[in-house]
């Protein structure tokens, strides 16, 4: 069975930093892309940035470019997304997606999915 579990939100003030983490289970990790995908209240799911499993490629959404990172750690299944220079505008449940085909941003490329981990960024 695919797991995803989100971990490291909380309530930062604007221009903090936190590191959210997903652990993934019951899959190959290298024959998975592992994205981040947020929603904020009231607005459509957006894609943050994902990693491939296998070159461990990356890719981010032009709102969070240059202030978020996202690595891996294939030995323990675990995907991170660093984010610093944090925004109000980033305030928004953020979710960990699998898939074993796509690569991308787009929210509907992701088989699976954790349970999201909330992100508060006040002004």
């Amino acid at each position: 069975e695919v797991q995803l579990v989100e971990s490291g939100g909380g309530l930062v003030q604007a221009g903090g930093s936190l590191r959210l983490s997903c652990v993934a289970s019951g899959f190959t990790f290298d024959d998975y892309t592992i994205g981040w995908i947020r929603q904020a209240p009231g607005k459509e799911r957006e894609g943050v940035s994902c990693i491939s499993g296998s070159d461990g490629s990356t890719f981010y959404a032009n709102s969070v470019e240059g202030r978020f990172t996202i690595s891996s750690d294939n030995a323990k299944n675990t995907v991170y997304l660093q984010m610093n220079g944090l925004k109000p505008e980033d305030t928004a449940v953020y979710y960990c997606a699998a898939d074993s085909f796509n690569y991308g941003l787009g929210p509907d490329l992701y088989e699976y999915w954790g349970q999201g981990t909330h992100v508060t960024v006040s002004s």
